[in-house]
């Protein structure tokens, strides 16, 4: 950095000062770790500056005095991401909502919760439990993750099939845009039909066109008891059988289907107490299927009888349903073990989807391809199937020498024949910029930047992700 660009930092760093209080600025050593990478690890860097902002009004008098000096600004939410896209460079500033979380509102009535973008997801599910609600969305990162981040990126999750993505749990929403302006449409109505719906533009765009401060979130009745079964299956096609008629019987009361192929499942037992299946043998496939209606007096009979159904019929060949909460989360901690990931292994992580049909498929060959290609390879296959999405990770251990770039343009060029996507619930950020067009059309990714020119003309909002 010159000089003069130096000192117009320092400068534009005693401005924020004086907006956001001593307090609201941090630099050098007084920017925590957990503030230079996401959960990727991603090209550490210490920002030049960290922003904690504390009210919608100090966002937008943050980005109006960087908007001016043209200073790049990275939004920042749980760094519980997975895609790069909140990670900042030396000669950036990032921005935090850590310090703006709260519940403002829960409206009974209309069942809505409105909160702040620095809010964690669990927080915001406590929140709705404590008054008689569900909220839809649920990460493993839940601890975590904030609503603003989750909505920036139009988090998945575990119950996709049941509730939908982070934008189908929204009414309303407040934004900053780059220049300072606030964008509030806080609405609490379903049915608002007037004109363009602007908060759909910042749901999914990784912070690249303006800042979520607030949202008005939908609430749900709660489910009653949740029943958990793991069951094996002969093979894909058997998996997408049951899917169909599990939801034929039970409709979106099946709040997960996830699937493990054995080099997943086998990775998973090994950590958990018993370090030992509960099946007596091993089997193609493995299902790990949840099911919780509205009914709070549902015993799970009716469940356990159309597992019962599918085991008589050759559908499933063997099924393990929990008898308690202790059972249910240790089969749930066989899905999760990708938490032990990282310091296990060098993962280089795949979060694609596909038509329902093609996922077994596209795993064969995908399987087949990295076996012919990297014979030494580990690569790990699971699921959510429901929602077609497919996560593939490969070790890069077992693969001495080959660069993680070489491991994804392989994959990736495999899935664009298949018609899939290159992201299917972590986003695009640094990772995946530049397979995008492998997903998205010349005229999508011209329409992309023609709004991001629109609403950051001068392109300091988190730039160099996502297009």
């Amino acid at each position: 950095m010159s000089d003069a660009s130096s000192a117009a930092l320092e400068g534009l760093i005693c401005s924020l000062r004086a907006a956001l209080g001593d307090d609201g600025v941090r630099t050098g050593d007084a920017i925590p770790e957990h503030a230079m990478t996401d959960w990727t690890g991603h090209a550490p860097a210490r920002p030049a500056a960290l922003l904690l902002p504390r009210s919608t009004a100090e966002v937008a008098r943050a980005l109006a005095l960087c908007h001016e000096a043209g200073q790049s600004v990275v939004p920042q939410g749980g760094m519980t991401g997975l895609a790069g896209g909140a990670v900042a460079r030396a000669d950036e500033i990032a921005l935090s909502l850590a310090r703006f979380a709260g519940i403002e509102d829960i409206d009974e009535a209309s069942a809505t919760m409105t909160a702040r973008a620095g809010t964690t997801l669990q927080a915001a599910q406590e929140a709705a439990s404590a008054v008689g609600f569900e909220l839809g969305l649920d990460l493993g990162a839940r601890g975590s993750c904030q609503i603003g981040g989750n909505l920036a990126t139009n988090a998945g999750g575990n119950r996709v099939i049941q509730s939908g993505t982070a934008r189908d749990q929204v009414l309303g929403l407040e934004a900053v845009l780059a220049s300072g302006a606030i964008l509030s449409s806080m609405t609490k109505m379903t049915k608002n039909n007037t004109g363009y719906d602007l908060k759909q533009l910042f749901i999914g765009s990784e912070g690249t066109l303006g800042i979520i401060t607030r949202a008005v979130l939908r609430l749900n009745p709660p489910r009653g008891r949740r029943h958990t079964a793991l069951v094996a299956l002969d093979g894909y096609d058997a998996v997408v059988k049951l899917l169909r008629v599990l939801s034929a019987r039970f409709g979106n009361d099946i709040g997960a289907f996830e699937i493990m192929w054995p080099d997943f499942f086998d990775f998973g037992v090994s950590l958990t107490a018993q370090a030992r299946s509960p099946f007596a043998s091993a089997y193609p496939l493995y299902a790990l299927i949840e099911h919780a209606g509205l009914d709070p007096e549902d015993d799970g009979e009716a469940f356990s009888a159309a597992l019962a159904q599918a085991l008589d019929a050759g559908l499933v060949r063997d099924a393990v349903l929990a008898q308690s909460v202790a059972d249910a989360r240790a089969l749930w901690a066989v899905r999760e073990c990708t938490a032990e990931f990282p310091s296990r292994m060098d993962p280089v992580n795949f979060d694609v989807s596909l038509p329902i049909g093609f996922i077994g498929r596209f795993v064969d060959a995908c399987r087949a391809a990295l076996d012919a290609r990297w014979p030494s390879n580990r690569a790990y296959f699971f699921g959510h199937i429901g929602d077609s999405n497919l996560h593939v990770t490969v070790d890069g251990h077992s693969v001495p020498g080959v660069a993680h770039d070489d491991i994804y343009g392989f994959v990736y060029d495999m899935l664009a024949s298949y018609g899939g996507s290159v992201s299917a619930e972590h986003g695009i950020g640094l990772l995946k910029r530049a397979y995008l067009p492998l997903t998205r059309s010349p005229e999508e990714l011209a329409a992309m930047r023609a709004i991001k020119a629109a609403l950051d003309p001068k392109g300091i909002l988190n730039p160099g992700k996502v297009i």
